[in-house]
């Protein structure tokens, strides 16, 4: 099997928020992809971070754990790595990536921040916030990872043993959840493990993550917009901002468009079983994601049942959602039936991620 990144793409842009169009990636090599790897996992620890810098120095891909989700990592100004990022995980390359840094002055060195942007910059991060900017003159992040937008997509993760890595490497490291793409997304480096073994030189294991969905990005153009729901809310950065967050238009959660930010296909985060919203009973054969105390009609004919919160917390669910929908997946269920979450505060999160594990394949 060969990967190759497309020096551009066919894709049309989802929508025009007055930046260029995409360019050319800037790779044209065909570059193999390695199936074979020895992958080595380590416990968190100063150790493994050193051990992970130097993998990714030499071109490598680490997985790590960050606040939201397991990432899988390498250096961001190097093409030649980035496309093994691309194939290992079988993502399209017109999916752009997040470039994950240390601090605001290593982020301000590839991404220009307006007053708004600067605003959240400081208010949320180390966080789970992720910002679309300009790119800076001479951004060192390779146009590969951008998917050839002239926009960059930054975060600080929180997470200690990320913030050790990037400390360690002294660089942007691009970092999409380490599965194989369009699959549920990883919490535990035993995720890591079953999706990518064998196709990544490292996983850097530092237990189960606390947030449990991936980060909210925020576009920071003329009209500040919400690109993806995640684990920082609307309310809290609306808040900060005093204005109310743009919604993307309708053509943006198109597969034939051509994504400005990740997580933002509109068939993403699927379980291999296929996925029944706002249930309202259970039907024979089916799984069931439970959210609350109550008990639904035909209930005793689940394969399996998981509930993400019994008592209805929305910080608990999200934290469960990957790993219980893993875990289901895992029985065999004709089908995985998910009760209603409410949609506010993290369940507008919870909900993007089980409405795109809903789309049909």
């Amino acid at each position: 099997m060969l990967y190759r990144a497309e020096p551009h793409s066919d894709k049309r842009p989802a929508y025009s928020v007055g930046f260029g169009a995409p360019q050319a990636a800037g790779l044209r090599n065909f570059v193999p992809v390695k199936t074979s790897l020895e992958t080595l996992i380590l416990p968190a620890g100063h150790a493994a971070a050193e051990a992970a810098a130097r993998r990714l120095a030499a071109g490598g891909l680490v997985a790590f754990p960050t606040e939201t989700v397991y990432g899988l990592g390498a250096d961001a100004g190097n093409a030649a790595a980035i496309a093994h990022l691309y194939a290992a995980k079988g993502r399209p390359a017109f999916n752009p990536l997040i470039a994950h840094v240390a601090d605001l002055a290593a982020a301000r060195a590839i991404g220009r921040f307006d007053a708004r942007a600067l605003r959240l910059a400081e208010a949320f991060w180390p966080g789970p916030l992720t910002l679309v900017v300009p790119k800076t003159d001479g951004c060192p992040v390779a146009e590969l990872a951008t998917a050839g937008l002239d926009t960059v997509a930054i975060r600080i993760p929180a997470h200690p043993v990320a913030q050790a890595i990037l400390h360690a490497f002294g660089g942007a490291v691009v970092a999409p959840s380490a599965n194989i793409s369009g699959h549920v997304s990883p919490t535990l480096a035993a995720h890591v493990e079953s999706d990518l073994a064998g196709r990544i030189d490292l996983i850097v294991d530092g237990g189960p993550v606390e947030v449990g969905v991936e980060s909210t990005i925020v576009g920071c153009f003329e009209s500040p917009m919400l690109l993806r729901p995640g684990g920082l809310s609307r309310e809290r950065i609306e808040a900060v901002l005093g204005v109310a967050l743009a919604r993307p238009p309708a053509e943006a959660e198109s597969d034939d468009s051509q994504p400005l930010a990740p997580g933002m296909l509109a068939s993403h985060y699927a379980p291999r079983a296929s996925v029944r919203l706002d249930a309202r009973d259970v039907e024979p054969g089916e799984a069931l994601l439970a959210f609350g105390p109550a008990r639904l009609p035909g209930l005793d004919a689940a394969s399996a049942v998981m509930n993400l919160s019994p008592s209805g917390d929305l910080d608990e669910a999200a934290a469960n959602l990957f790993g219980y929908l893993r875990a289901l997946d895992a029985k065999g269920p004709k089908a995985i039936a998910v009760m209603t979450i409410p949609e506010q505060d993290l369940g507008e999160a919870i909900n993007d991620r089980l409405r795109r594990a809903a789309v049909a394949r």
